[in-house]
């Protein structure tokens, strides 16, 4: 199927050596290559080597250990083709990704998991990040999802609780989030309650509503299967054959996580979302979400899964923002720790 030939030079620097590889496919060639190429091309600048094909064949040249990354991807990629799995060029960067931090994942069992089936397509896991939370979603009663924005970190609870009512895992959805920054004081907000409440709930609806139907989100919001609703409004209630979510979770107190953690009833699972580097509460007030981990983290059938900046799955330049904006931030926490913002700087 594949041949490798190492052009002459010095095998103890074999990592930098310059090797190529062919490799052949006997199907599916326009869904793995991509039209135009435009799948090659992608691998082609993601892993840093060239390729080249003619009808059936490629050849992979570059690196050792980036040929073999290239090598991984297709043959993969083919075998997912193979089984149904449509894979657009955003799919092959993820997975080229994905093996670059880690050359032994299996691509296959990420992107072949169907979370759920909309009118649309399939919803599956976009990387190694986000098959770890599906799977501790399964598993776990309580998962603690935490990470940056556009990590899928609430996409995909959604898309798990719509798919367990579905399937009749539980008996309604419920989703919650702190209504404002820290002290959710409606009263300040002109209108009515769902007027007060509506603006920081909508990308709660959002979600909901690339996942069904319009009509279908009506339907079950009236009959009482979908509630979305405040952080506040838990207080006092148990919620039993429930799947809940708490986004935003950076945004609750220590009492407040408390509350919506205590609500838990038989036969639900709670999961919780936010990222603790974008808290709006006053300095002087700790969030439930940064203390949650060491309070709770040796507890069992509770899991923690926490994204980082390799995991995003927005537009590629949201990576990059991310990473700016964290270096700016710790420039600053360095400054304030007298160090002076060097690099390397530890901070005491």
């Amino acid at each position: 199927m594949s041949d490798s030939n190492q052009d002459p030079g010095n095998v103890g620097l074999a990592n930098a050596t310059q090797v190529s590889e062919r490799l052949a496919f006997e199907d599916h060639l326009l869904q793995l290559f991509g039209p135009s190429g435009r799948h090659l091309k992608a691998i082609e600048q993601e892993l840093a080597i060239t390729i080249n094909h003619r009808g059936n064949e490629v050849t992979l040249v570059g690196p050792r250990e980036q040929v073999a990354l290239g090598r991984r991807l297709l043959e993969q990629s083919h075998q997912l083709i193979a089984r149904g799995r449509d894979l657009d060029s955003e799919d092959v960067i993820r997975a080229a990704r994905a093996l670059k931090r880690d050359g032994n994942v299996d691509l296959r069992a990420i992107f072949s998991d169907t979370v759920l089936v909309t009118s649309s397509g399939s919803l599956t896991p976009k990387g190694p990040g986000q098959k770890r939370y599906v799977d501790a979603i399964r598993k776990c009663d309580v998962v603690f999802g935490i990470g940056p924005a556009g990590t899928g970190k609430t996409y995909l609870a959604m898309a798990m609780a719509v798919a367990a009512l579905q399937q009749r895992q539980v008996k309604r959805i419920i989703l919650t989030r702190p209504a404002v920054e820290a002290g959710e004081r409606l009263g300040f907000l002109p209108g009515d309650l769902v007027e007060k409440v509506n603006p920081y709930l909508r990308p709660l609806y959002d979600a909901l509503n690339d996942m069904l139907p319009f009509e279908r989100v009506q339907n079950l919001m009236d009959r009482g299967q979908i509630e979305v609703a405040p952080l506040a409004f838990m207080r006092g209630r148990t919620l039993n054959g429930s799947f809940v979510i708490l986004d935003e979770a950076q945004n609750a107190t220590t009492d407040q996580m408390f509350m919506f953690l205590t609500r838990l009833g038989f036969d639900s699972k709670a999961v919780v979302t936010g990222d603790v580097t974008q808290s709006d509460l006053p300095s002087q007030t700790r969030s439930g979400l940064n203390e949650a981990e060491a309070i709770l983290g040796h507890v069992k059938d509770i899991a923690f899964c926490r994204f980082d900046e390799g995991d995003v799955v927005r537009h590629p330049l949201v990576q990059k923002i991310i990473v700016a904006f964290d270096r700016y931030k710790r420039g600053q926490q360095s400054d304030r720790n007298g160090n002076g913002g060097d690099r390397g700087g530890s901070g005491a």
